[in-house]
């Protein structure tokens, strides 16, 4: 029951209030004003998104080791 309340005090107050004050000093540290940094962070965030739907899935780590062990194994029968 305790860590219920402790996850939901973290969750409600504490990780909002978290956000935001990590975005001003961001946006302090960057001389930037703090709506360019959220508009710039969407901005990332849609180009790493576009990134793994085009590249990204072929660099998989476990789909890049069966690739690897089914060339392994072409190359051993060799």
């Amino acid at each position: 029951m305790i860590a219920l309340l402790l996850y939901r005090t973290v969750a409600n107050h504490l990780a909002p209030w978290a956000i935001t004050f990590a975005t001003r000093m961001l946006a302090r540290g960057l001389n930037m004003p703090e709506p360019l940094v959220h508009s710039t962070g969407d901005y990332v965030v849609a180009q790493v998104m576009a990134f793994e739907h085009s590249v990204g899935r072929s660099l998989c780590p476990f789909r890049f080791a069966r690739l690897l062990r089914v060339w392994w194994r072409t190359f051993r029968r060799v």
